[in-house]
């Protein structure tokens, strides 16, 4: 038994070992190789990629911190922290209403919140691009309240397509911990005359909060690593470490630089997995 155990899991290794490991050990390989004098790379060991990630140099060597790259790493967690929060807060109320209807409506509900993911991501962005432009309704109803300008190309428009893409990640752990509470524990809020708002904080989110965490999580690591809303909702004009990736392996042709970056934000990725790791396991030592 232990045998089939052992050789069962091959497949599932071999697997994790082509998809996974090589592409990994091939991206770090490269992010410690020689930038080529045409773009690519040669296989020449040069650590300095990662060293440009901090620091520039001037045309006698000198080196000058440079925080530019801390900035865009900065606006990364910045964007993708604001859309797990704005995401968090929206999926509440939607997943509580959903887990309180009869269950063809909740069944309904489900679907239409799971719809957008039968559409391509980047069909869906180019909807916001349309939406959020001078001729779509949202574009005209800023300029009918005396907005100026476009809300195009700016932070908010990279927001609304990220929270638009990455919300229905949220909502499903969250309604799966709400299905899961028992209806006694808020009809003992109401009997103690405890109101909307207090049975929400006291009762509702606490016993949720595993839900909102694992959706967090969902959230926020492919939110770091985001690429189309901040292209064609940004404009470009705010580069993030997903942009900035796409342009080291593209028009740059500065691959090693590319793949150090790609490292930085697989690191970040690897490092909130590891700390909801930690608190899933303390969680379930407590219980």
């Amino acid at each position: 038994m232990s045998g089939f155990r052992v050789w069962g899991l091959v497949p599932a290794w071999v697997l994790m070992l082509a998809t996974l490991m090589v592409p990994l050990l091939i991206v770090a390989a490269v992010s410690v190789a020689e930038r080529g004098a045409y773009g690519g790379f040669a296989w020449d060991f040069n650590p300095l990629s990662y060293r440009e990630i901090l620091f520039s140099e001037d045309w006698d060597g000198n080196l000058a911190f440079d925080a530019k790259y801390l900035a865009i790493i900065g606006r990364t967690l910045l964007l993708a922290g604001a859309t797990t929060l704005i995401c968090m807060a929206l999926s509440l109320p939607v997943a509580y209403v959903i887990a309180t209807r009869p269950p063809k409506t909740k069944a309904l509900l489900i679907y239409l919140v799971t719809l957008p993911f039968w559409v391509s991501m980047i069909v869906r962005v180019y909807a916001w691009l349309i939406i959020l432009g001078n001729e779509g309704f949202v574009g005209r109803f800023w300029q009918w309240i005396g907005g100026e300008g476009t809300l195009l190309f700016t932070p908010g428009a990279m927001l609304v397509g990220m929270v638009y893409s990455y919300i229905p990640l949220m909502v499903l752990p969250v309604f799966a911990a709400i299905e899961k509470l028992d209806p006694a524990l808020l009809e003992a809020g109401a009997d103690l005359y405890a109101s909307r708002w207090t049975t929400a904080r006291r009762v509702i989110l606490p016993l949720t909060w595993p839900g909102l965490a694992a959706g967090a999580v969902l959230v926020f690591v492919p939110a770091l690593g985001t690429v189309l809303e901040p292209m064609l909702l940004g404009g470009g004009k705010q580069m993030t470490m997903g942009t900035l990736i796409q342009t080291q392996f593209g028009g740059a042709r500065n691959w090693p630089f590319g793949a150090a970056v790609a490292l930085v934000l697989m690191a970040m990725v690897v490092l909130v997995l590891m700390v909801n790791a930690r608190r899933a396991m303390r969680r379930e030592a407590r219980t």
